[in-house]
C-alpha cells in the first residue's frame, strides 16, 4: 500500500527524532512506543505469507526448521513358548529388522531366548535403533542401529561384589536334609556332590556323622543379593576319610577341581551314570533272575530312578550303538578308547543328536530312564567293561584324569593357597567349637 506523501513525511521525521534521542540517551530502547510502528506495518496480506511455528518456549519460529523426533521406549517379557518373531510381531517390528540382529555377532543369542529374559527396545518413527537383551542381572546384549539396516552388537558383563560365606554340616540322614537345615540352598548341595561324586557315592557311601565344610561366594548388586557363585573350596568327610578340593582356573580360562597336590578331583568315569537314585539290582553273578526264576548272572547295576530322570555318559567316549532290542528296549552302548565299553539299557527315549559315531562328554545326557525291553519297572541297567570283561562299576579301579600341568604347578600353587587355608582355618574354629561345647 502506499502511504500519502503527509505520512511518509511524519514517519520520516519521528523516525529521526527518536533516532536522535537515542543517540543522546533520553530514551532507551526497550522504551520506544510501539505505537510509531502502526502507519509503517506490513498489510495484513504480507504478514499472512510470512509462515511461523510454535516452538518450546512460546516464540516463534519459521516452520521449516526440523523438529527432533522424540525416541519412544518400550519392553518386554520373553513368555513360555516366545520365539523373537512372535516378540517383534506383537511390538510391531519388521521381520527384516529381526534378521539384521540375527547376523551380528551376537544374533545366534536371540534363538537362545528362556521365560523371564528381558527386552528393552528404543525407536524412534516406529524404526528400531536399539534393543538390550538382558538374560540375567549381570549381563547384556546390547544391539544397536549403525548404518541404513545393518546392526552392531556388544555383550556387557557386570561384575557383582563377591563375599566369602563358610558353611558347616554334620549329617543326620541325608546330605539334601542336612543341607537344608544349615541354609545351604539345593543347587549349591548338588554342585558340592558332583565335585566329590568320584570318591563318594552318595547313595550308598554316606553314614550318620558325615561332615562337610564349604567356602563359596554370594554374590551381590547395589548390595542386593542376586545368587551363590563359585565354591572355592570344599571338604567332605566320610565314614572317616577326609577328602579336600579347590577350584582352580587354569591359563586358558578353563575351571575345575584339584586336591591341595593338584591331581584332579576327577576320574575318567562317573561311579554312577544317575544322579542321587537308588540301586534296585547290585552286580551280582549268582543272581536269581526276576522274571525267569533262574540264577543268572548280573553282570551291571541298576538305578531305580523315575521315568525320565535324566542318563549321563559315564565317561568321554564315542558312540557304537543307540539302537532298540526286544529285551534291551532302548539302549546306547559308548566305547572310550581301546580298553573301556559302557552300556546302558532300558531307556524311555534317546537324548537329541545321540546316534552311532556321535561323540559325547563325561556328564552329557544321552537319554531318559524308562522301562522298555525286559524291565520290571522304571531303572537303567548299567554295565561297565575293562578289555570285554564286565567289572563291577562301584569297585573297579578307575583311572584319573589329568592332574595340573608340571608348567603350572606354581600358579596353581598361589592362586589356590589362599582358599586352602581359609578351608583349614574354618575348619579348625568348628573343630574347636564344637570341642568347646562337649567340655
Amino acid at each position: 500500500m502506499q502511504l500519502p506523501s503527509f505520512h511518509r513525511r511524519l514517519a520520516t521525521f519521528v523516525a529521526a527524532g527518536l533516532a536522535l534521542l537515542l543517540v543522546t540517551g533520553f530514551i532507551k530502547p526497550q522504551q520506544v512506543p510501539t505505537q510509531v510502528m502502526l502507519d509503517t506495518e506490513l498489510p495484513t496480506s504480507k504478514l499472512a505469507d510470512t509462515p511461523t511455528a510454535s516452538i518450546a518456549d512460546g516464540q516463534t519460529a519459521p516452520a521449516n526448521e526440523a523438529v527432533p523426533s522424540v525416541s519412544q521406549q518400550s519392553s518386554a517379557t520373553v513368555r513360555p513358548g516366545d520365539s523373537m518373531a512372535m516378540i517383534f510381531n506383537r511390538s510391531g517390528f519388521s521381520a527384516q529388522t529381526l534378521y539384521a540382529l540375527t547376523q551380528t555377532p551376537h544374533g545366534q543369542t536371540l534363538a537362545d531366548i528362556f521365560p523371564g529374559a528381558q527386552l528393552a527396545f528404543e525407536s524412534v518413527d516406529s524404526q528400531l535403533i536399539k534393543l538390550t537383551y538382558q538374560p540375567g542381572p549381570l549381563e547384556q546384549v546390547v544391539f544397536t542401529r549403525a548404518t541404513g539396516s545393518s546392526f552392531t552388537s556388544a555383550e556387557i558383563i557386570v561384575e557383582p561384589e563377591a563375599l566369602l560365606t563358610y558353611k558347616h554340616g554334620v549329617i543326620d540322614n541325608s546330605l539334601f536334609l542336612t543341607s537344608q537345615s544349615i541354609g545351604l540352598p539345593d543347587n549349591l548341595t548338588m554342585r558340592l556332590a558332583q565335585i566329590f561324586q568320584w570318591d563318594i557315592d552318595f547313595v550308598l557311601d554316606i553314614r550318620p556323622g558325615d561332615e562337610f565344610f564349604v567356602v563359596f561366594q554370594e554374590q551381590y548388586l547395589d548390595s542386593e543379593f542376586i545368587g551363590h557363585g563359585a565354591i572355592l573350596a570344599a571338604r567332605f568327610i566320610n565314614q572317616g576319610k577326609s577328602y579336600t578340593a579347590v577350584r582352580y582356573t587354569n591359563e586358558a580360562g578353563d575351571a575345575d577341581y584339584f586336591d591341595p597336590d593338584g591331581l584332579s578331583m576327577r576320574k575318567a568315569f562317573l561311579r554312577a551314570p544317575v544322579e542321587f537314585s537308588r540301586i534296585s539290582s547290585s552286580f551280582n553273578l549268582r543272581r536269581k533272575h526276576p522274571l525267569y526264576k533262574t540264577v543268572r548272572p548280573h553282570r551291571g547295576i541298576d538305578y531305580a530312578a523315575p521315568r525320565g530322570t535324566p542318563i549321563l555318559a559315564a565317561g568321554d567316549g564315542k558312540v557304537e550303538q543307540a539302537s532298540r532290542t526286544k529285551a534291551n528296549g532302548n539302549y546306547v552302548v559308548i566305547k572310550h578308547g581301546e580298553q573301556f565299553v559302557t552300556k546302558y539299557l532300558h531307556l524311555s527315549k534317546f537324548a537329541r543328536s545321540i546316534r552311532a559315531g556321535q561323540r559325547v562328554k563325561q556328564g552329557q545326557t544321552i537319554g531318559y530312564v524308562g522301562a522298555t525291553g525286559y524291565a520290571t519297572g522304571p531303572h537303567l541297567h548299567y554295565e561297565f567293561l575293562v578289555n570285554g570283561v564286565h567289572q563291577n562299576p562301584r569297585t573297579v579301579d578307575l583311572p584319573e584324569a589329568q592332574p595340573v600341568p608340571g608348567a603350572e604347578q606354581n600358579r596353581f600353587r598361589e592362586l589356590t593357597l589362599s582358599n586352602i587355608l581359609l578351608l583349614d582355618h574354618f575348619s579348625e574354629q568348628v573343630v574347636m567349637l564344637a570341642s568347646e561345647a562337649g567340655t
